[in-house]
């Protein structure tokens, strides 16, 4: 089954911007729940998106250096079940 990855509302603003900085994995590799997957920065504060399943990350649709919105979607994970 495909698990959406999405940015979580970064506070009270919902219109938040943010820069996707890094991803700490690659496509194909194996993540756990709660894992941190990548990590993003606002003009005020910088954050890591933890993984919502645990499985494999299939695809990155949001890649390093990309503007992003609270719950714009960054990829998938392919969990096992």
């Amino acid at each position: 089954m495909k698990v959406e990855i999405r940015l979580p509302a970064l506070g009270d603003d919902k219109n938040l911007e943010a820069n996707v900085s890094f991803w700490y994995f690659d496509a194909g590799e194996k993540v756990k729940q709660g894992e941190d997957l990548l990590e993003v920065v606002t003009d005020k504060a910088t954050f890591n998106v933890p993984a919502p399943a645990a499985g494999k990350l299939a695809s990155i649709s949001a890649g390093e250096g990309e503007v992003v919105k609270a719950d714009d979607l960054l990829g998938f994970i392919e969990t096992e079940v």
